[in-house]
């Protein structure tokens, strides 16, 4: 059985909604890291970058338990585990993989800023602010354009570049978004939204 180490946080729940999906049997190990608990020396073991979420497998592709970090590699390797949530279709792979990137390196990282100065932050900074938001709008504006006439990200179906994407999406309120502003997102929102195994993966850890 995998073990997931997470908090509720989009990137932990990237995984469990990837392994609810998948249906594969998984135990969670919260990991609050708001008392600092993925700086304790046993999590530091699994991840010295000190960050959730984090898989061990028992079952690794060579029949050995193996240790995986970093969200968007976890996608990968459950995709690969199971031959499922990534086309393999190699031009439709690697576009998959593409907005997986997207969300790795545009989706998160600036959300992420956004969340923390417009929630967090021990006070205004206004540069910030207004670098973080106009950043989060092209964002949104730039995943509405790409779901145009499209049902999901890439590769015509639903893929790992989804579920990396949806929870981040899921804290629009915290970005100072209103989807109504991008009907594509919104739409493509609703759909996963509505999926009982991402429902399922937004509520860990319990």
């Amino acid at each position: 059985m995998i073990t997931l180490y997470t908090w509720s946080t989009p990137n932990g729940r990237k995984v469990s909604i990837a392994l609810e999906e998948l249906a594969l049997p998984y135990e969670v190990r919260p990991v609050d890291i708001t008392s600092g608990e993925q700086h304790k020396p046993d999590f530091l073991k699994l991840n010295p970058n000190n960050k959730i979420p984090v898989i061990v497998d028992p079952d690794g592709p060579d029949g050995k338990p193996i240790t995986v970090i970093e969200s968007g590699a976890i996608l990968i390797y459950l995709a690969g585990k199971t031959g499922k949530l990534l086309p393999t279709d190699l031009r439709a792979r690697l576009e998959a993989i593409q907005w997986l990137m997207f969300q790795m390196g545009s989706v998160g990282p600036m959300l992420g800023q956004a969340h923390h100065f417009l929630r967090f932050a021990p006070e205004l900074i206004p540069y910030a602010l207004e670098r973080y938001s106009k950043e989060a709008l092209r964002i949104y504006g730039v995943l509405n354009a790409r779901l145009e006439n499209r049902e999901w990200l890439a590769g015509g179906e639903y893929s790992i570049a989804d579920i990396a994407t949806f929870p981040w999406i899921a804290r629009h309120d915290w970005q100072g978004i209103d989807l109504k502003r991008f009907p594509q997102v919104k739409r493509w929102f609703e759909a996963i939204g509505a999926r009982p195994a991402v429902q399922r993966g937004m509520a860990v850890p319990q």
